[in-house]
């Protein structure tokens, strides 16, 4: 049980984190487009990556620096050109809750978009498979420390996409979709410039 509350607290503390991944959630929360598709396909990610990282991949990334490095400039520009997008629609305005209306970019396309945000960003390489990993070898009971943080993944995805409802009413202004839409272009050019320059 301790291993399995160390997990879940670790993970939790990771995983709060605002970033680009979380950003997304958040969004599609708030339009309520694929909610429960979107939080699975996050959780379940965070869940493959934390065992790697429990069963000793953490020691192969770092062993390999060519594979953080791709991932680096790869996550890097990605995020600069879905900042950029964010930006676009910042400057667009005009954006409401009323957008639940409109056709969305379809399920495949919006998991493909999240499944870059994710794999694609070397902090959650460095974070979940490292830096869990590296944790977990102080434990045991590796599997129940797996499990504990598996758990926070699911937790804290599924109460970030559900309950980005209760800010439906400060969204329902198009002035705070705008205001969203600078933050999420903020965030992922601050995360895409630190990238940049980490190396």
């Amino acid at each position: 049980m301790h291993a399995y509350l160390a997990g879940l607290g670790t993970g939790l503390s990771l995983i709060v984190a605002i970033g680009a991944q979380n950003a997304f959630v958040l969004k599609q929360g708030l339009l309520r487009q694929y909610v429960l598709a979107v939080c699975l396909f996050c959780a379940i990610s965070d869940g493959l990556l934390i065992a790697a990282g429990v069963a000793g991949a953490g020691t192969l990334a770092a062993r390999a620096p060519w594979f953080l490095v791709v991932m680096r400039w790869g996550g890097a520009l990605f995020l600069l050109v879905y900042g950029a997008r964010s930006f676009l629609a910042a400057w667009r305005g005009g954006e409401t809750l009323e957008a639940r209306g409109k056709a969305s970019p379809g399920l495949a396309a919006t998991l493909m978009t999240l499944a870059a945000l994710t794999w694609l960003n070397p902090h959650v390489w460095l974070d979940t498979v490292v830096l869990l990993g590296s944790v977990s070898a102080a434990w045991e009971d590796k599997r129940a420390f797996a499990m504990g943080a598996m758990t926070g993944s699911f937790l804290f995805f599924l109460t970030l996409g559900y309950g980005a409802r209760l800010l439906a009413p400060l969204f329902a202004r198009p002035v705070a979709w705008r205001l969203l839409d600078v933050l999420v272009g903020l965030i992922m050019w601050s995360i895409a410039l630190g990238l940049v320059f980490a190396g």
